[in-house]
């Protein structure tokens, strides 16, 4: 394979920046975009270098009838997100897909089904995993400088305003609730739809990467609905997971996506205790990373010099997006397809991500603690084979 053949589904701001990003790349080729909404379709269109011969369709149908058609670049964030990907795969097409993956633990399990039976690559494309520090973090870990890892907390706490949160059908126009008398016809966007907790996968992605661990337990608790900060908005300013891993370190991850925060100091946000020392990131944009170790003779948290950005990033990596790391997201999913190469961050990996997202709203919503099932076959699955009925979640 030359070139991998990739469908932009979903045409809102996100897709906007995969359209940019799979042009620069070498080894991809756009030849369809997809929206339910008629009216987003020129302008990916117009964002083309060359739009001769590209599918432009609502009808998603039709985009995985396209022979041409190698892989699908899922840039929707709907309820149906996960069902949308797993049918992609059962159709034998490749699948990157933006983060939350998936909304029930039935669409998690359907996609690994299908990646499964079908051989074809899923990747989540979680971005938070490349930066730098996460990897420098990840070896402190290996290495045993903080000593055994008991408590590790992250945070996304995503204020945007309220533009996001509405959306005109018709335009695709997104609109904040100071201009909804403006668009009578508008909808709630996921932002809505969606619990904030399902989108851990950008906290719960690079945390398990430096644990080197999984999720076995999780309960959580959330403010009520509508917001506080924006009661025209249906969603929960904050929601908090506590979870349990398979090596027994707790982690409390939350997120919110309408309480405002100082842009520098919301969004992401990462703790690591452990027996011998800590590691931070920093809480403001003045603020510095942070470590500790017990046994250094160190009175206090000292300043380091960790960031997004990596230090041993190609050129080509630069000014992609988000710290560099948007790359990194795109160059693995496309060296998979074209080239057989092994994910970092299987379909397995993904699940392990997204799946306790999920089950922390089940868990808010049942005010009990639930158990989370590793995806991998084994213990009575084989490779292709639909989960049993006790690898559903648990009470604990």
């Amino acid at each position: 394979m030359d070139d991998v053949r990739i469908a932009v589904v979903g045409l809102g701001h996100r897709a906007h920046a995969w359209i940019h990003l799979l042009q620069r790349l070498p080894g991809y080729r756009i030849v369809s975009v997809c929206d339910p909404i008629e009216a987003l379709l020129e302008p990916a269109l117009a964002a083309l270098d060359d739009r001769r011969d590209v599918q432009a369709t609502t009808q998603y149908d039709e985009v995985l009838a396209n022979e041409g058609v190698d892989a699908v670049a899922l840039c929707v964030r709907c309820r149906e997100q996960g069902a949308l990907a797993a049918m992609a795969l059962e159709v034998g097409k490749h699948v990157n897909s933006e983060v939350p993956a998936a909304h029930t633990l039935e669409d998690c399990w359907r996609i690994v089904v299908a990646a499964e039976k079908s051989g074809k690559v899923y990747q989540l494309a979680e971005q938070t995993r490349y930066w730098g520090f996460v990897d420098a973090w990840r070896q402190i870990v290996a290495e045993g400088q903080i000593g055994r890892v008991t408590f590790c907390e992250g945070q996304y706490i995503g204020y945007y305003g309220t533009r996001m949160f509405f959306q005109d059908p018709e335009t695709g126009r997104s609109c904040g609730v100071e201009e909804l008398s403006q668009y009578r016809g508008a909808r709630p966007t996921w932002l809505q739809d969606m619990p904030p907790i399902h989108y851990l996968p950008h906290e719960l992605s690079p945390m398990l990467k430096v644990l080197d661990d999984r999720v076995v337990e999780v309960s959580g608790m959330s403010t009520g609905s509508p917001s506080y900060a924006h009661p025209q908005i249906t969603t929960p300013d904050i929601q908090v997971a506590l979870m349990k891993t398979e090596k027994d370190a707790l982690l409390r991850m939350a997120a919110g996506f309408t309480q405002p925060v100082p842009h520098a100091r919301g969004h992401h946000w990462y703790q690591v205790m452990g027996t011998g020392g800590s590691i931070e990131w920093g809480r403001s944009g003045r603020d510095r990373p942070k470590m500790w170790r017990a046994d250094g003779q160190m009175h206090d948290m000292a300043e380091m010099d960790w960031r997004f950005e990596r230090t041993d990033a190609p050129a080509e990596a630069r000014s992609s997006g988000h710290g560099d790391a948007d790359y990194y997201v795109h160059a693995a999913f496309r060296d998979a397809v074209r080239d057989g190469r092994p994910l970092s961050f299987d379909v397995y990996a993904a699940m392990d991500t997204a799946a306790p997202a999920i089950l922390a709203a089940d868990a808010i919503e049942a005010g009990r603690t639930l158990s989370v099932p590793d995806f991998r076959p084994g213990n009575g699955r084989s490779i292709g084979e639909e989960p049993a009925i006790g690898e559903l979640p648990k009470d604990k």
